[in-house]
């Protein structure tokens, strides 16, 4: 983690990049606005803080490996440009737009992102593959939806949109429990 975050220069291969603020903090690392030649992207460096929940390997390599397999797959997410595997430190495009979890807290949930979510199921199920469905992990740009986060892992029905997923997208009593804890 950067000590202030902002305006503090941040390397990845040797390229420079300047540090705006933090975007969040996630299971494997912490996300910063980043700019590059008045460029804006996405500089994700990898944590290796305690997670009770969720057993990782090496996150560097899972991070561009879930890349790859996402990409395949043809789900819509930022481009991953860099990945500093000594450093752990991954450059990714920034997709300006507000969060599913931003919208859902506001009341502005549009159902179109339903829809536009279980069309990236359509393209995961066949393909054994779960993402994680947590509305932070969604921007809308343009009206269409993006997944930002590179996290994906074997099909477990129990871990799916329908069953897991959907319970963070309207005001659900999960929903507004995680909100109290981290208002």
């Amino acid at each position: 983690m950067f000590e202030t975050g902002h305006g503090e220069a941040c390397s990845v291969n040797g390229v420079s990049y300047k540090i705006k603020k933090l975007l969040g903090k996630g299971k494997g690392g912490y996300s910063y606005l980043a700019v590059k030649d008045g460029k804006e992207y996405v500089l994700k460096q990898i944590h290796h803080e305690p997670c009770a929940y969720y057993q990782f390997g090496d996150k560097i390599q899972s991070e561009i490996n879930d890349y790859r397999r996402l990409t395949a797959i043809g789900i819509r997410m930022p481009k991953m440009i860099d990945a500093d595997i000594d450093k752990e430190r991954i450059v990714k495009e920034y997709i300006d737009g507000e969060t599913i979890y931003e919208l859902v807290a506001r009341d502005q949930m549009d159902p179109d992102y339903i829809r536009q979510v279980k069309a990236m199921c359509e393209l995961l199920y066949p393909a054994k593959t779960n993402i994680d469905y947590f509305p932070t992990n969604f921007v809308v740009h343009d009206g269409e939806l993006f997944y930002i986060d590179y996290e994906c892992n074997d099909y477990m029905e129990e871990w799916n949109f329908e069953n897991w997923g959907i319970k963070y997208w309207s005001k659900t009593p999960e929903f507004l429990e995680y909100y109290k804890e981290h208002m």
